[in-house]
């Protein structure tokens, strides 16, 4: 066993969509880089992290994302868990769907993405111990870049403390000068979470349950939130089109570092 992987601590990753973008029939995350599928990257990097439950939330052709996961790990082996999402009703869905599988002493939950291939385990156990270290409650993975337009915002009370993650589209004009982005990633106590999934309303234009609304429900309730900090960098780049595949492919391939992957 890894000494260096965080225990109790599980990872949630949220594999279930189709990827209209991608111009293939395939689950987004079943996409190549090189020769290695997405998924396999982010359970890579989640398995080297920790030593507690992996949880793969599933939809879209989830019977064929789960025998290929299956096939390379075995499930037993690495803990790994698959959790059905029957409808795409947004990220704080999602984590419902997946938070009863979650072991009874589990203390914190990472929530990952698996068409985030180039996360690295290093960074996962950093915002790890940074949470840990600060005692908080809710650990949200910001992202510092020059040009935020088009990403939620965060809305910082102090120098470490979060109070709200704000949407572009909801953004006031001062907001939109903010250079630190929402990179979708938490790290979150589980009791926590499992409270709070359940209190995140749908009351949106697309009637979809948001992960991010669990900020404000925390810092309502006065919960410790923070955020970890990052430099723009392509690791935490979200895969959403074929340009997008092509765009990280050469970025690995050049065998450059610290690649932004907004500008």
């Amino acid at each position: 066993m890894d000494n260096n992987k965080i225990k109790k601590t599980a990872v949630i990753i949220l594999a279930a969509g189709l990827g209209k973008r991608m111009g293939s029939d395939l689950p987004k995350v079943l996409h190549k880089i090189n020769n290695t599928l997405m998924i396999m990257s982010v359970c890579d990097a989640a398995i080297n992290s920790v030593n507690a439950d992996i949880i793969i939330v599933i939809g879209y052709k989830g019977e064929e994302v789960k025998k290929t996961v299956s096939q390379k790990y075995g499930e037993k082996k690495y803990n790994i868990k698959f959790a059905y999402q029957e409808k795409q009703l947004g990220t704080g869905h999602a984590v419902k769907c997946a938070a009863p599988y979650l072991s009874d002493n589990i203390e914190n939950v990472v929530i990952l993405y698996g068409d985030v291939p180039c996360l690295k385990t290093s960074t996962i156990s950093e915002l790890i111990h940074y949470h840990n270290s600060n005692q908080l409650d809710i650990t949200v993975l910001g992202v510092k870049v020059k040009n935020p337009t088009g990403y939620g915002r965060l809305i910082m009370n102090s120098n470490t403390g979060l109070s709200a993650i704000v949407e572009e589209k909801d953004a006031g004009y001062e907001q939109k000068k903010i250079n630190i982005i929402n990179s979708g990633i938490y790290c979150i106590n589980k009791n926590l979470l499992s409270d709070y999934i359940f209190k995140i309303k749908s009351n949106n234009v697309q009637q979809e349950f948001y992960l991010t609304d669990i900020i404000g429900i925390g810092y309502k309730e006065k919960k410790k939130i923070g955020a970890f900090i990052k430099d723009d960098n392509i690791e935490f780049m979200g895969i959403n089109s074929i340009e997008d595949l092509k765009y990280v492919k050469a970025y690995i391939n050049s065998g450059k570092k610290n690649q932004p992957f907004l500008s």
